[in-house]
């Protein structure tokens, strides 16, 4: 809503306005640009028309969706999943990738995963077992490995802290 409002501002008529995206029908000054830019900042919205950043915002958007918003197991590797996706080759994928955010798209992806276990830990809703399974790690064994690694922390002794500073702070 605030894209199109902002651009309707400015007498940009668009043909799409998905999340990430907008197509404009018209060429834009850089004047307009400008302004589109500094009124989408103050919405906490960033402008951006370098195709790289674009693409690797892209490829952000795609992980945190299959991370923390499906429970649909991709049946590809990650690599190819984003090269079909975005239909680019994944070395190039990933070399951008790492040029722009000084971390590899693996890192990426091991740490939203990492952080959805935090996450779904808390909630204390899943088992360890459940949580594996849901977020596809092939043993539990595996999770806690790789959450002790990224954490320095076994889930178990991460979950405990948690639960001992929520009674903490019950108790005040």
């Amino acid at each position: 809503m605030v894209v199109k409002s902002e651009l309707e501002k400015l007498g940009l008529h668009y043909k799409s306005v998905d999340l990430g995206e907008v197509e404009v029908i018209e060429d834009i000054s850089s004047d307009q640009f400008k302004q589109l830019g500094l009124a989408l900042k103050k919405t906490g919205l960033e402008l951006m028309d370098d195709k790289k950043s674009i693409l690797v915002e892209k490829i952000k958007t795609i992980i945190i969706e299959l991370v923390h918003y499906t429970d649909d197991q991709i049946k590809i590797n990650l690599s190819d999943y984003l090269s079909e996706k975005l239909n680019y080759n994944y070395t190039y994928l990933a070399n951008l990738f790492s040029e722009v955010k000084g971390t590899t798209i693996e890192q990426f992806y091991l740490t939203h995963k990492i952080e959805k276990v935090k996450e779904l830990l808390v909630y204390d809703e899943l088992n360890l077992t459940e949580i594996a399974y849901k977020l596809h790690y092939s043993s539990v064994a595996h999770l806690s490995n790789q959450f002790k690694k990224m954490t320095g922390l076994t889930p178990s002794h991460f979950k405990n802290l948690k639960q001992k500073r929520r009674s903490t702070l019950r108790n005040v």
